[in-house]
C-alpha cells in the first residue's frame, strides 16, 4: 500500500508541476468490485495543457515512484487523457469534459480528498 501512496503523491506532484487544478483523489480501496484502489482526477485549461500534464505525470511517476502506466488513452485530442497504473487510474480533463462525465459523482460513496490548488 505504501508503494501505491507513493505513486499517488508522484501523480499529484506531476499535475501541480504543470499547473493542473482541482485535483480530487478518490479512495476506492474499500469499494467492492472497484477496478483500482485510487482515482486521481484533475484538469487543465486547454488540450495543450492536458497533454503537458499527462506527460509530466508520466515522467514524475517514473522518477519518484518507479512506475510506468500500463496504458494511456486520449492523447489524440487531449480533452480527456486516461492513464492506467493498475492500482491508480488518472483522468486529466479539460473543464467541459470533466463536468460532462462527472466521474466524482460515480464514486460518491468513496472517500474523496480535494487537493488545494497551488497559487
Amino acid at each position: 500500500m505504501e508503494q501505491t501512496k507513493q505513486l499517488v503523491d508522484a501523480i499529484i506532484k506531476g499535475v501541480q508541476e504543470k499547473k493542473g487544478t482541482d485535483i480530487t483523489v478518490i479512495n476506492l480501496s474499500e469499494i467492492e468490485g472497484s477496478i483500482c484502489r485510487y482515482f486521481v482526477i484533475c484538469q487543465g485549461n486547454s488540450p495543450q495543457q492536458v497533454e503537458a500534464i499527462a506527460d509530466e505525470i508520466e515522467e514524475t511517476a517514473r522518477i519518484d515512484a518507479q512506475q510506468k502506466p500500463v496504458r494511456v488513452v486520449g492523447r489524440e485530442n487531449a480533452v480527456w487523457v486516461a492513464m492506467d497504473y493498475s492500482d491508480v487510474m488518472v483522468h486529466v480533463f479539460v473543464p467541459d469534459a470533466r463536468e460532462y462525465y462527472d466521474l466524482e459523482h460515480l464514486w460518491s460513496d468513496a472517500p474523496m480528498e480535494m487537493i488545494p490548488n497551488l497559487d
